[in-house]
């Protein structure tokens, strides 16, 4: 099982390695993690270099990815050899957008008529491709989920993580990271904000990867 979370230059750590490091809690022995990337470091918007553990041709065959945000998302959607490189199929693969992440997938066409989450700066750019914003942190439909704000990533990671391994697997990851004395509360909020888009047990069984 490998989850890829697509990080490119400019990128924002909350958005990248708050979903890495949830998803890695959550993980079970036989899955894979990594930060996917079209170099072989990346730069985040505030200078910290990350070294790259998969490709974008690896990122292509996962069984989940996340498209993370940053500075140069416009540039990169505006960049038709690196979108041509992003070969993203939420018919054989879970596919997240985090913050501006969601501009990627509206460029690619795997958005539609699916209305998605971002962050405040990049919703305008989102309207102007054709999607409608919700003002909430998280949504998804089918194997497309979005979130917005930083820390909306732990509902992005919540859902894939639930999705491959199980509610009590992403239980337990989100328990792990959150404040102490505030547990419960981050529980119940993950419960509230993404469980109503999860498929029942016999949909998820079917719908895999």
């Amino acid at each position: 099982m490998h989850i890829a979370i697509l990080t490119f230059d400019g990128f924002n750590e909350l958005d990248s390695l708050i979903a890495l490091g949830i998803l890695r809690l959550a993980a079970q022995p036989a899955w894979r993690v990594s930060i996917a990337s079209p170099s072989a470091r990346v730069t985040s918007m505030n200078g910290v270099v990350v070294e790259t553990q998969a490709t974008l041709a690896e990122a292509a065959t996962a069984d989940a990815v996340i498209v993370g945000s940053g500075l140069a998302t416009r540039s990169i959607v505006d960049d038709p050899a690196m979108m041509d490189a992003l070969h993203l199929d939420p018919a054989r693969q879970l596919v997240g957008a985090q913050c501006s992440g969601a501009l990627v997938l509206a460029r690619l066409g795997l958005l539609g008529e699916v209305p998605a989450c971002t962050d405040l700066t990049t919703r305008p750019w989102v309207q102007a491709a054709g999607v409608r914003v919700l003002e909430q942190p998280f949504f998804a439909q089918g194997k497309v989920a979005t979130a917005g704000g930083c820390l909306g990533s732990q509902y992005l990671a919540f859902w894939i993580a639930a999705r491959l391994g199980g509610i009590e697997a992403a239980t337990r990851a989100l328990h792990y990271v959150a404040p102490v004395g505030e547990k419960d509360e981050y529980i119940e909020r993950a419960f509230r904000n993404v469980v109503p888009y999860l498929p029942t047990r016999h949909e998820t069984a079917a719908s895999l990867p």
